[in-house]
């Protein structure tokens, strides 16, 4: 290592150490700090780290929490972002909280998350052995664009590491749409029998790229992920490594299912929750752990911020969930099925740059089937109230049931008197920071840095 790159590390740690011990922490500064006196730092960081990294539009901080757990329960030194500071600076912030010059390469695993479109500054400097591309949907049109632009980003981004293989939702038709030079492993479900059918028609990624015909579906799990084929020509899905073979409960706290004819059990919610264990277990399998390792893995993992995160409030309890775009909203619209209490719903909507400050995807999000259930009250708040208070008159949510508050100190208040036990709160990242950071000064929960 250069004299350089020890000076950047050492600052780094030093700028780590301080922020820790007399402030609430912080994740990029000390990255941002190393990287301006050594910009080959994240280098430097990872050489003796084998390299593990979660990407992907929707379910990179749970699936890399659950690799993280899993690959722990044989390697004994193993490192990740559990933040989701998922960006260079952020990630180079949590090599050097984990760096040591005593870990030895066959010891050493970092499981990292990263944001697709900075994929491609990682890999310029980290050799990964596994990429985990979990899904591509709509998302941040301001920042990214189409779902084809980020996914050339990916493809871009794991070009520069053309030894790492990819583990591949194999569900995803963009994921089998162009030749790669990295080696590709697929992973999907195969729990239904075949049948014949569309995915809904408001989906995007549904054209096939040979001949641009619209895909059929023997099964269709959610949006545009299925056992996907062209009626047209002879683009289908690929050949599944890993698949899931059975789903047995969904409730409305945890999934049972069956990878491989394995039973598996975790913590979470939700049919998209079940595509992040079985990503998760991809990787596990690929280094050669048991089915009993990997269960232990998913039993560890704990609840990660914004996902389904039950937070108590005076009698209250609040589930809070982080929404971003279209699919994963509607994907935690449909949790409500599983709810067999009675419940209130939050949402807050804010539009600052880590938002996207292009809302415009809340007229895509199902707000509509809040009328299939019986919620005596639907709250609306944040930066763009006007536009979510429109959308849900829109739905058709009656304005005695609709309520409308301007600050986030008025939700808190809002949440003591709810008609309901049940909350669930569906809010922006930095809506979600917001309300934390409130419920944290009024002490309901312990503050921490994102």
């Amino acid at each position: 290592m250069t004299i350089r790159g020890s000076l950047a590390i050492n600052i780094g740690k030093i700028a780590q150490w301080g922020l820790q011990t007399f402030t609430k922490g912080g994740t990029s500064l000390p990255g941002k700090l190393a990287v301006k006196l050594d910009p080959d730092v994240l280098q430097h960081l990872s050489e003796n780290f084998d390299v593990v990294i979660i990407t992907g539009t929707n379910g990179k901080t749970l699936t890399t929490s659950l690799t993280y757990h899993v690959l722990q329960q044989k390697f004994p030194h193993i490192l990740t972002n559990p933040t989701g500071a998922n960006m260079e600076q952020g990630i180079i912030s949590s090599f050097l909280e984990g760096y040591s010059r005593k870990v030895k390469k066959e010891r050493a695993f970092a499981v990292l998350e990263v944001d697709e479109a900075s994929l491609v500054k990682v890999t310029k400097f980290i050799k990964p052995k596994v990429i985990v591309n979990t899904n591509v949907f709509r998302d941040q049109m301001d920042r990214f664009g189409e779902i084809y632009t980020i996914y050339q980003k990916m493809v871009d981004g794991a070009a520069l590491a053309p030894d790492a293989v990819i583990l591949a939702n194999g569900d995803s038709p963009i994921f089998n749409s162009k030749e790669l030079v990295n080696k590709q492993i697929y992973f999907g479900f195969n729990h239904e029998p075949d049948g014949d059918t569309l995915a809904h028609y408001n989906t995007d990624g549904v054209l096939c790229p040979k001949c641009q015909h619209i895909l059929r579906y023997k099964f269709n799990t959610y949006s545009n992920l299925g056992k996907y084929y062209c009626a047209h020509c002879d683009f289908k899905r690929p050949e599944l490594a890993y698949a899931v073979t059975k789903v047995d409960k969904l409730t409305h706290k945890s999934s049972s299912f069956e990878i491989d004819g394995h039973p598996f059990h975790t913590n979470v919610a939700g049919l998209y929750n079940v595509y992040n264990a079985l990503a998760a277990y991809s990787v596990g399998k690929h280094f050669g752990l048991t089915p009993e390792e990997i269960q232990a893995g998913f039993s560890a993992a704990q609840q990660k911020f914004g996902r389904q995160e039950t937070i108590t409030v005076d009698d209250k309890e609040i589930i809070l969930n982080l929404i971003k775009n279209p699919v994963g909203l509607n994907q935690v619209i449909d949790l409500l099925n599983y709810e067999e209490e009675p419940f209130s719903v939050v949402s807050i909507l804010n539009d600052r740059p880590a938002d996207g400050t292009d809302v415009s995807w809340i007229w895509d999000g199902n707000y509509e089937k809040f009328l299939d259930f019986d919620i005596p009250k639907v709250t609306v708040s944040g930066i763009r109230q006007k536009e979510l208070t429109l959308r849900m008159k829109v739905a058709g949510i009656p304005e005695e049931k609709l309520e409308v508050l301007p600050e986030i100190t008025d939700v808190i208040k809002a949440f003591k008197k709810a008609p309901t036990k049940k909350i669930y709160v569906m809010a922006t990242y930095t809506a979600v920071l917001q309300l934390r950071k409130e419920l944290a000064n009024q002490g309901y929960i312990a503050e921490r840095m994102k």
